[in-house]
């Protein structure tokens, strides 16, 4: 059966992330990808200014459609929120336009490098952490891990001080965690928590980072595991292909990575 995903972020008209990753990279997996804006800005925010339109005021109206026309969505991908009272409207997504068997992966975008993004707090914190029981697979980074638990954040670490945090996190949540960024032996990766059974996916380090390789990820993950790849399989896919976008991407392009070489050179495989 064709899967039907509905993904919940916003909308930069220019900038590589978010919807204007995620909808390609699902939909070249075949996935119909539906979208429900919760934002849209004219360039993300890596750039000197920017505009941004609040959408939240039209989502009532889009769900009233949603209904009269019968809609039901296979599965969730939620990235960036950026408001507490968009969860209250995740939430009723969940509610109100799951199909039967329906797959939830949140990605709680909201901190990085153990500190909080511009423009969160610690309300925001609880919210999701509220938020993501509702999920079947959640993909923090370390530093939301961290802050979603409560656990002191630390840079230097061994595979006990994981663990202890996927301990933690499932305490939160029964939800699979995948917990991104890990950093171990040289390696970076994922740490992977199902059911109380631990497993990493590590590869290489690379000497770079950019915005939007975690919404690269969430996508190319989620399109993975719905096409029915195992947790580890679907992770380092998804690790691989960051990669390889990375190594792609010349210093010049500060702004995100060039996503859609990759892309394309894959789909021809």
């Amino acid at each position: 059966m064709d899967k039907k995903l509905l993904t919940i972020q916003d909308l930069s008209c220019v900038g590589q992330c978010s919807l204007t990753v995620a909808l390609p990279i699902l939909s070249a997996y075949g996935i119909e990808t539906c979208v429900l804006p919760t934002a849209v800005l004219s360039n993300h925010t890596m750039f000197k200014q920017w505009s941004y339109l609040d959408l939240t005021p039209e989502v009532d109206n889009i769900y009233d459609n949603w209904k009269a026309n019968g809609f039901k969505f296979d599965a969730f991908l939620l990235g960036y929120l950026g408001k507490k009272s968009l969860m209250n409207l995740a939430e009723r997504a969940f509610d109100e336009f799951a199909a039967e068997g329906r797959l939830i992966v949140i990605d709680p975008v909201f901190a990085d490098n153990g500190k909080l993004y511009g423009g969160f707090d610690m309300e925001y914190v609880k919210g999701m952490a509220h938020l993501v029981r509702r999920a079947d697979i959640i993909l923090p980074n370390l530093t939301e891990a961290c802050f979603m638990t409560g656990i002191e954040y630390k840079t230097q670490y061994t595979a006990e001080y994981v663990e202890e945090v996927l301990a933690a996190l499932s305490e939160l949540t029964n939800a699979v965690a995948v917990v991104t960024g890990v950093e171990l032996d040289g390696k970076i990766g994922e740490a992977i928590n199902c059911g109380g059974k631990i497993s990493y996916v590590m590869g290489e380090k690379l000497p770079k980072s950019s915005h939007g390789t975690g919404d690269i990820f969430a996508s190319v993950f989620t399109a993975e595991y719905l096409a029915g790849k195992s947790l580890e399989e679907a992770a380092d896919k998804a690790s691989v292909f960051v990669q390889d976008c990375l190594r792609a991407t010349q210093p010049e392009h500060f702004y995100g990575v060039v996503f859609e070489k990759i892309l394309a050179s894959q789909r021809k495989k």
